[in-house]
């Protein structure tokens, strides 16, 4: 059933026949959940319906690249929402509150991915089947919230403190690294290890040539920022990302359903 406020807001359609910003704070109301949240929703053309994906963003917000992400998972056939996490005052001031929330592995950013989830199985278009993709904090809400999900697709994501806790009853996993990723090092074998010791099935890869953010298509984040993260190997690798969303929908088809 849709509950009253989960349509689609006004806005601005750019170019589309859906708008893409929509209000999800009936989904929080009474909840400790963001009061005015929000979030960019991506559909794919054709008939539904279709399995639906939620997108959680990076540390810099539901930017440019992020709506790009987003797109690309409708062109591939899913229902797809990438809450704002930061919808309660921007990055600035949100992004230190997120952070703790995924560190303590509750709180509002939870409430609010939760929120998007319910949004998808809301909708006439969703087969009621969902997947989790995150990239970098994102990647770590990925795996933090795998056990709500049918599938989940950590992207270079950030790795709770207590691992094992964190993948027990977690779902079918598909993972993607940069072994040039300082930030990193070590993520992708430490993952696999502890989605191997709990059975879960998983696909794990580090690509050799690529670093953090490397399945971008251009440089993000705040501008004094970008030469500090060129500099530590930050930023689009082509191949190593084309190969990671061929992965990605492989094996979502497989655990999700056929998307198109």
């Amino acid at each position: 059933m849709n509950r009253p406020g989960a349509s689609d807001q006004p806005g601005t359609s750019e170019g589309k026949t859906t708008v893409p910003e929509i209000d999800l704070s009936s989904y929080t109301r009474g909840g400790d959940g963001s009061p005015h949240l929000r979030g960019y929703v991506a559909r794919p053309e054709g008939e539904g319906p279709r399995p639906g994906v939620l997108v959680v963003h990076e540390a810099f917000g539901v930017d440019v690249e992020m709506r790009r992400h987003a797109d690309r998972l409708a062109r591939l056939g899913y229902l797809t929402v990438v809450p704002d996490l930061y919808s309660e005052g921007g990055m600035w001031r949100c992004v230190v509150g997120v952070m703790r929330s995924l560190s303590a592995g509750h709180g509002r950013a939870f409430t609010d991915i939760a929120a998007g989830r319910a949004w998808l199985l809301d909708q006439p278009g969703c087969t009621g089947r969902v997947g989790v993709v995150g990239f970098c904090m994102g990647g770590g809400f990925a795996i933090a919230t795998a056990s709500d999900f049918d599938a989940s697709a950590p992207n270079y994501g950030m790795l709770p403190k207590d691992l094992r806790a964190a993948v027990e009853g977690a779902c079918p996993t598909v993972a993607s690294y940069g072994a040039r990723d300082r930030s990193l090092r070590g993520a992708a074998p430490r993952l696999k290890a502890a989605l191997d010791e709990e059975g879960v099935v998983n696909d794990v890869k580090e690509y050799a040539d690529a670093g953090h953010s490397f399945m971008n298509e251009a440089p993000n984040g705040p501008r004094p920022l970008r030469v500090l993260l060129r500099a530590t190997g930050s930023g689009p690798v082509p191949e190593a990302a084309d190969d990671a969303w061929r992965r990605i929908d492989a094996f979502f088809t497989e655990h999700l359903g056929r998307a198109r």
